[in-house]
């Protein structure tokens, strides 16, 4: 019995094997080919970049010839330069990317078990990282890097298992991507067209129907930020729980949604020093920095709460504040704030600009009924992604008792 497996026998059943991985796989680098088309041609492939790989983003397509480096469809990826240096990919039929490297087994493994197998050390191959410029993979830490390998039956049935979560996790996020799609449709249409229009006018933000009107933001709403001379400081802070919560552009996610997993709390007497700035159920807040043009509603009871420079508040708000939200949160808005900061040598979006913005207003049922349509989708998106959070959860269950032997698989077969 080897040293290493003498350390970890408490840990791993009997016939399983801990190997260097140097010791049953080989890998090539990729390399650029000469010519990259943004259209497919007659035999061109796919290039296998990061994106494609990762979030099934529109590839660039190359043309095989001798200096480039192909992938088969299920073959083992790792990225070897760049940032996120160090992650694994199950591979697609095309042409490898420079940035990449292709690995295959010297003897018989089942490919998807390394690769999963392979994902739990991610993390620790980025952290060893080498490079001043741009980081790369170590190689002798790589092949150094020890693993867990049981026997090829067994290998085969963990994959399978893994495989199977992995599947219904692709297909949750279909339905996410179709979902959002038709968000996204939704808006362009109902914002613009609203429910059941024939007549239309041309307005200043285009052309809209006949009944509706265009205000600007502070005609229905008020907008308050936090005054300078009021800003924070250090004793200001307190633990979690003692205080008031103070809501910031980190609290608003990618895709306009509350967050409030990590908060920051103030003293309640910071707090009550701007009424002004209290947030409630309803109000809409909008980030002026960073990430220009992010709302979130307040969609539930939050506490006391206020909010730090980098939001404004808007509320006492006239219209729907649902409608008035994804109002704010529509790519019309968006475009209109990137126009108005385009030239602005600090990214920022005053109090002002965000007051002066116009909006179209319909009456108000047809504000709750366009308002009631896209918060049903987005329902839907909300329980989509708790869906896809539980099989991610399972799936590192799974992977933590499966992949370390703490549950065996009986009797796998090939």
């Amino acid at each position: 019995m080897t040293q290493a497996k003498q350390i970890l026998m408490d840990r791993i059943p009997e016939n399983w094997e801990v190997i260097k991985l140097g010791d049953i796989i080989e890998y090539i680098k990729g390399k650029k080919p000469k010519t990259l088309e943004d259209k497919p041609r007659n035999g061109f492939l796919p290039y296998l970049s990061t994106e494609y790989l990762r979030n099934n983003e529109k590839p660039k397509f190359a043309i095989p010839s001798d200096d480039i480096v192909l992938v088969e469809e299920g073959e083992l990826i790792l990225l070897w330069d760049g940032s996120n240096a160090g992650e694994f990919f199950i591979g697609k039929k095309g042409v490898l990317s420079s940035t990449m490297v292709k690995l295959w087994p010297k003897r018989e493994v089942d490919q998807k078990f390394l690769f999963y197998i392979l994902k739990t050390k991610e993390k620790f191959l980025s952290a060893q990282t080498r490079g001043t410029g741009i980081p790369h993979v170590d190689k002798t830490i790589l092949k150094n890097l020890k693993i867990f390998l049981p026997p090829l039956p067994e290998q085969k049935a963990i994959a399978q298992i893994l495989s199977t979560v992995d599947k219904a996790i692709q297909k949750v996020d279909e339905i996410i991507a179709k979902t959002e799609r038709l968000k996204k449709g939704l808006m362009q249409k109902l914002l613009a067209k609203g429910i059941g229009h024939k007549e239309f006018k041309d307005t200043e933000i285009g052309r809209i129907p006949k009944e509706w009107r265009v205000v600007r933001v502070e005609e229905v709403a008020e907008v308050k930020g936090r005054i300078g001379w009021r800003g924070y400081k250090k004793t200001d802070f307190v633990e979690p729980g003692i205080g008031a919560i103070s809501l910031g552009a980190d609290n608003i996610t990618e895709d306009n949604k509350l967050n409030l997993e990590e908060l920051t709390w103030i003293s309640l007497k910071k707090y009550e020093e701007s009424p002004e700035i209290h947030v409630k159920f309803g109000d809409i807040i909008m980030a002026q920095r960073g990430s220009l043009g992010k709302v979130a509603i307040i969609d539930k009871d939050v506490g006391k709460a206020t909010i730090n420079p980098n939001v404004v508040l808007i509320k006492n708000i006239e219209v729907n504040n649902f409608y008035l939200y994804y109002v704010l949160a529509s790519p019309f808005i968006k475009k209109c704030i990137l126009a108005i900061t385009s030239e602005t040598t600090v990214p920022l979006l005053t109090q002002q600009q965000i007051r002066s913005l116009k909006i179209p207003v319909p009456p108000i049922l047809e504000q709750q009924k366009i308002a009631g349509i896209l918060s049903t989708v987005d329902k839907k998106l909300e329980l989509e992604r708790k869906r896809k959070e539980k099989l991610e959860r399972i799936k590192k269950g799974l992977m933590d008792l499966l992949l370390t032997g703490k549950i065996r698989i009986k009797n796998p077969r090939d």
